[in-house]
């Protein structure tokens, strides 16, 4: 569902703006949606990434094998 938004910018900022939309042949509403857009997806990704980083720590590391020693023969001085 699309739904409209308001938002206040400087005229100046605004004039900019629709010039760079023209270059890239596109309107500025479609250029600040797609950036809005574009923030979103990267924010997703970022947290789906940091999840998954978590569930593999939280599972903890399996080196394969027999451990040959202990904690203490680690950190003997």
């Amino acid at each position: 569902m699309k739904q409209n938004v308001t938002i206040k910018l400087d005229t100046d900022l605004i004039r900019k703006g629709r010039v760079i939309a023209s270059k890239r042949e596109t309107s500025l509403n479609r250029l600040l949606s797609d950036f809005l857009r574009q923030i979103v997806e990267e924010e997703d990704s970022y947290e789906q990434c940091k999840r998954k980083a978590f569930n593999i720590l939280n599972k903890g590391y399996s080196f394969g094998g027999k451990r040959t020693y202990t904690r203490d023969e680690l950190h003997e001085r």
